[in-house]
This record gives C-alpha cells, sequence and structure tokens, in this order.
C-alpha cells in the first residue's frame, strides 16, 4: 500500500488489519485489530491523528482527515460507506456512516446510530445513539427499532469476514482474455443467518 511518514511519525497497521494496496495512509494513522480498509480509501494523518477502533471498516474511496491536535475516531466496529468523508469528527461503536455521506468536523455520531447514504451532518452536530439522521443539513428521521439493529451489525461483521478473506486470498493477477466455461460465482456471505450479496442484506426463509 502507499504508505507514508510526515516529521517522522509512520502510520500503524494491525497485523490483523487488511488495507488494501490502493489505499493511502499518510502519517498519525492507527489501523487497529480486525479493520477493513478499501480501495482509493484516502486516511490523512498529516494534521490531527486517525485512529480505527477493532473491527471498523472504512470502504472504497473514502475520506479521513483531521484538523491539526484533534483527532478523528470511528470506534469499535464502526461502519463507514463508500466515498463518505470523515473530518475531525468522532463515529461511535457500531454505528454506521452511509455511502457518500458528510461528517464534519466536532460532530459525533452515537453508538448504533445511522447516518443515511448523502446526508450531511453539519459542524458540531451530535447525532444521539440509537437514532437515524438523513439530509442536507442531516436531520433526525427516527430512534432505531430494536430489530433493525441486528440487521446493520449483521452488514458489519459480513466486513470482518471480508477481511479474512482478503488476507487469505486476494492477490494482483493479470485479467483472463475472456470468461471461461462454467466460471464459478463467489458465494454470499453467510453470518448468523445472513445472506450476503451484490451489497444487499437479506435473511433467509
Amino acid at each position: 500500500m502507499p504508505c507514508y511518514s510526515i516529521d517522522g511519525v509512520v502510520p500503524v497497521v494491525d497485523p490483523t488489519a487488511f488495507v488494501h494496496p490502493t489505499a493511502v495512509l499518510i502519517g498519525d494513522v492507527i489501523v487497529g485489530p480486525r479493520c477493513y480498509v478499501g480501495p482509493c480509501a484516502s486516511l490523512r494523518g498529516d494534521f490531527g491523528r486517525i485512529v480505527l477502533g477493532p473491527g471498523a471498516n472504512v470502504q472504497d474511496s473514502c475520506i479521513v482527515h483531521g484538523y491539526p491536535k484533534q483527532d478523528t475516531v470511528v470506534e469499535e466496529n464502526g461502519h463507514i460507506g463508500h466515498g463518505a468523508v470523515l473530518h475531525s469528527c468522532v463515529v461511535r461503536r457500531g454505528a454506521l456512516v452511509g455511502i457518500n455521506a458528510v461528517v464534519m468536523d466536532d460532530a459525533e455520531i452515537g453508538e448504533q446510530s445511522v447516518v443515511a447514504a448523502c446526508a450531511f451532518v453539519a459542524v458540531g452536530k451530535s447525532v444521539a445513539p440509537r437514532t437515524m439522521v438523513a439530509g442536507i443539513p442531516a436531520r433526525l428521521v427516527r430512534t432505531l427499532r430494536d430489530e433493525e439493529l441486528p440487521w446493520y451489525e449483521e452488514g458489519t461483521r459480513a466486513y470482518h469476514d471480508l477481511t479474512r478473506r482478503c488476507l487469505d486470498s486476494l492477490r494482483e493477477t493479470a485479467p483472463l482474455p475472456a470468461a471461461e466455461p462454467g466460471r464459478p460465482r463467489l458465494p454470499g456471505t453467510k453470518v448468523d443467518g445472513i445472506i450476503a450479496t451484490r451489497d444487499r442484506w437479506s435473511r433467509e426463509d
């Protein structure tokens, strides 16, 4: 992966984490155990510290950055969707930030809460635990129901499984000139009765 020190500060990646070879880590970045960092993600710890807690995932094309002397933190099992931007904010344990959402300075995303896709969480905004916010600027939609929480948790756990799959089998290779006869399909990721396929999570019958 492109990994750069700055002012003598070197990124840290736990051996059980997976960081895609095209992701960029700069400076004061700490990637914790069992994390997943996707293709083309940019974690720029050239001003403030960036910390990914155990089991957090930061998906493809995400940007994480912050102001000097200010940490940007994704706590344990935080789930950051494709193309999201985090800046000098805190995403608490088990929270989900949706695709292309933006979370701004001094914002705090509460435990097990959901920021909807394309939402804009303004400077200093606090999102209460177990709530959903959406819109520009992001506003409260509702409290999450008890039965919804396992659904979101399983999505995050599927990324834990993807971390293991990538560490075990992801290899750079040349493409084939044509699809082979009987080409195999990737199996769905099955986690505790949930089958994850094509970016949607559907319960087994």
